[in-house]
């Protein structure tokens, strides 16, 4: 038992990743680069990656299960109806950002995700196509290959922000991308590129 975790945590894994840091390995070696076609997940991600902005990555894996709590568990339909009093309410919520714009964001997208599901019948229908349907391998030699947005990412900000989406920035919407497998990003050194190639 004890060769086999010694095993897992001497995994090579992408340069991002902090050695011996289990919320991130589980993240990264589960979840980074993975293809998500599930609406429930794609707006968790959403959030999570809105309350991101201009902090770190860890800084929101700690809070997740306190994100899922504060967010009805990303019930997009729930969090649509927030009203003042829940934003105030979250406000006061330790657990996750206290952060104003980004919890109004929160809600305003619900609002502009059931917007978009109506008109393409699921979220993933509609994100899916910035990328042709497919994960986008990039086959990156190391970290610094890694831009911080690209063309996609560019383009699906556009569209999201043409339909009244906050917080979703070209480079926000690359972290998104990544995060839901629509781009592959392992590293060539990454024991998850051998899997995803």
């Amino acid at each position: 038992m004890k060769e086999n975790l010694t095993n897992l945590q001497e995994r090579p894994r992408c340069a991002w990743v902090p050695k011996d840091h289990q919320l991130y390995e589980a993240y990264h070696d589960n979840e980074w680069g993975v293809a998500v076609h599930d609406d429930l997940k794609h707006f968790e991600f959403l959030i999570l990656e809105s309350a991101q902005a201009g902090l770190s990555w860890e800084t929101i894996l700690k809070r997740r299960l306190h994100y899922a709590e504060a967010f009805a568990n990303f019930n997009w339909i729930e969090i649509a109806k927030f009203n003042q009093q829940n934003v105030e309410n979250l406000m006061k919520n330790s657990g996750i950002i206290k952060n104003r714009l980004k919890i109004q964001a929160a809600i305003n997208n619900a609002q502009r995700f059931m917007e978009v599901r109506e008109e393409f019948g699921t979220f993933d229908a509609y994100v899916w196509q910035f990328v042709g349907g497919k994960t986008k391998n990039n086959y990156r030699k190391n970290i610094k290959e890694v831009p911080s947005e690209t063309e996609e990412s560019r383009a699906l900000s556009k569209d999201l922000r043409r339909r009244n989406f906050k917080f979703v920035g070209p480079t926000i919407m690359y972290a998104y991308m990544q995060a839901v497998g629509m781009v592959n990003n392992h590293t060539q050194d990454c024991f998850c590129y051998a899997q995803e190639s």
